[in-house]
C-alpha cells in the first residue's frame, strides 16, 4: 500500500516528512481548514523536495484558474478536489493536471454514480461523509467498499491511524490517506509515529 500524508503546513515539518519518502504529501488550499497553507504558500522554496514524493494540492470548491495558478506555481503533480465538482469540472482540469476526486462516504452511498467521473479521474479517495468539508478525522464502515466495483484505484481516509492497521491490510486500497491521527497540532506531524507506521504498511 502506498500513503499520503495529508495536510502539510510548515516548511521544516514538510522537510522532515519528506525525508521520510512517503509515496504522497498533500497540501490544503481551502482557507477554512486549520492546515490551510496561506495565500503565499510556494513549495518550489523549499529546497531539495525529493522528485519521488508526489505533491498532492487540496481544493474545495475553487475557481479553476486559482487552481491552475496553484498548480503552477508549487508544481504540484495532482489535484484532490474535496468539494462538490462536477465530472465537467473534472473533465476540464483534467486535461492539465492529474485528479483524485474525493468523496464522503455513508451507509447509503450509491457507488454507481461515480461512473462519470471515471474518465476523469486518475484516483478517487473516499472519506467518512460529514456536513462540512475537509477531512472528518473519524472512520466510516469500510465494509461499504464491498460495494465498489470501478477499476479507478482509490485512496482510503478517515480516521486512519495506528490502530487501522489489521483493518487496512484486509480492504487492500490503493493508497491510505493519513492526517490527524498523525499530529502533534493541526499541520504539524509527528515523524516518529510516521515512521513506524511506513514500516509496517511496507513490510
Amino acid at each position: 500500500m502506498k500513503l499520503k500524508v495529508c495536510g502539510m503546513k510548515y516548511a521544516e515539518n514538510i522537510m522532515e516528512v519528506a525525508a521520510l519518502h512517503p509515496d504522497f504529501m498533500g497540501f490544503i488550499f481551502y482557507p477554512h481548514s486549520k492546515r490551510y497553507v496561506g495565500e503565499h504558500f510556494d513549495l518550489k522554496k523549499i529546497k531539495a523536495f525529493p522528485k519521488e514524493v508526489k505533491k498532492v494540492g487540496v481544493f474545495v470548491n475553487a475557481e479553476e484558474q486559482f487552481i491552475r495558478f496553484m498548480v503552477k506555481r508549487n508544481d504540484l503533480d495532482y489535484v484532490q478536489l474535496h468539494g462538490m465538482e462536477s465530472p465537467a469540472y473534472c473533465e476540464r482540469l483534467s486535461y492539465e493536471i492529474k485528479i483524485i476526486k474525493a468523496f464522503g462516504i455513508h451507509p447509503h452511498f450509491d457507488f454507481h454514480s461515480l461512473k462519470k467521473y471515471k474518465p476523469h479521474c486518475s484516483y478517487f479517495l473516499f472519506d467518512t461523509k460529514i456536513s462540512s468539508f475537509g477531512g472528518s478525522g473519524k472512520q466510516f464502515d469500510w465494509n461499504i467498499l464491498n460495494q465498489y466495483d470501478l477499476d479507478i484505484p482509490y485512496f482510503l481516509s478517515g480516521g486512519v491511524g495506528m490502530g487501522s492497521i489489521a483493518d487496512l491490510k484486509q480492504q487492500h486500497p490503493f493508497a491510505i490517506d493519513v492526517n490527524s491521527k498523525f499530529e502533534t497540532d493541526p499541520g504539524l506531524k509527528d515523524t516518529d509515529l510516521l515512521q513506524e507506521f511506513l514500516a509496517i504498511i511496507h513490510a
